[in-house]
This record gives C-alpha cells, structure tokens and sequence, in this order.
C-alpha cells in the first residue's frame, strides 16, 4: 500500500535530522541563517528577508517549496551561500528551474526526520548555491 502522506499535502513540515545539519554544518562552517525555522510560522517572513552570509534552509515542503527554492538561488547570485534539504522530486517545474542549477547531492536512503526513527516517505536531497558575487 502506498503512503497518502507521499501524495498530499497533510504535513509540509519536516524537521531537520540533526545529523544532517551537523554534517552539513562541519562542512561549509557554522550557518548565519535558517529562513524557514520550524515552529516560527507567521512570525516572520523569511522569504522577504535579505539572505546573506551561509544559509541553512530546510524549507516547508507543499506548494510553495518552489519560491523558497528561487529565494535561495536569487541570494547565491548576490552572494550568499544556500545550503538546502529538500525532497528529490525531479519531476517537478521546481527542481529544473532552481535546483539543477546548483550543486545537486542525493542522499543515499530515506532519512528519518523529526527525530522518531521513521523514514520519510520520499528520497530527499540536498542542492548547494555558491555564491556568485562576494
């Protein structure tokens, strides 16, 4: 039986594994930002902030994953360096107008995120904006 959760909208949040981002945060150096922090919904916009330094970004993953992704790659061209965990659908408008102009890395596996030891019910990746202009 397939998962409904991998063909809805019923949660777009997703929290970051904390073995990821420690991972990823040993690589390009401690972050100077995460946009989209879980549980900060309505407080703030971080699609309408200036994205500077390096970026974490786990972005909520509904329909409007493709403005955060596009957020993230128009910062990479001003100078910041975007670093993001979103899940590999390569099928989508999204991935091929942002993402394949990044670095693309997948990630071997489901992870399991917020912590319960579940797997996700999609692969995720993670895609890397260098920054164009420093």
């Amino acid at each position: 039986m397939l998962n409904p959760g991998l063909f809805s909208s019923m949660s777009c949040e997703w929290a970051t594994p904390k073995a990821v981002y420690d991972q990823l945060e040993a690589e390009f150096g401690p972050f100077d930002l995460d946009p989209c922090p879980k549980g900060y919904e309505g407080l703030w916009s971080g699609l309408t902030a200036e994205w500077t330094g390096r970026v974490f970004m786990n972005p909520p993953y509904g329909r409007e994953i493709g403005k955060w992704l596009k957020k993230a790659y128009e910062s990479s061209l001003k100078g910041a360096l975007a670093v993001c965990l979103i899940p590999s659908r390569t099928d989508t408008r999204w991935w091929h107008q942002y993402v394949m102009k990044g670095h693309v890395r997948f990630i071997e596996g489901r992870l399991c995120f917020n912590d319960d030891g579940k797997p996700a019910p999609f692969p995720s990746a993670v895609v890397v904006f260098k920054p164009v202009k420093s």
